[in-house]
């Protein structure tokens, strides 16, 4: 496992992202936008493992990347 970085939510992703990656994060952020959930104190955490990124939102949401089908799978947190 390779550590990779932090980022708020709300601030820009990592660019070493895969984009179906990147636009699971930005819909995982409109969904807790729309419902209200205070995530100002929120971050992200990319790490990566056996060369594919792994997202984890503070809630222990977690986005995977599968590099066959080009996409990516969303674990919900709590």
């Amino acid at each position: 496992m390779q550590l990779g970085t932090r980022w708020s939510v709300g601030d820009e992703a990592p660019s070493s992202l895969p984009q179906a990656v990147t636009d699971a994060v930005l819909e995982v952020e409109a969904e807790l936008s729309e419902q209200g959930v205070d995530v100002a104190d929120w971050k992200w955490t990319l790490t990566w493992l056996e060369g594919r990124p792994v997202v984890e939102l503070d809630d222990d949401t977690v986005i995977e990347y599968d590099p066959a089908a080009d996409e990516a799978i969303v674990t919900p947190g709590e």
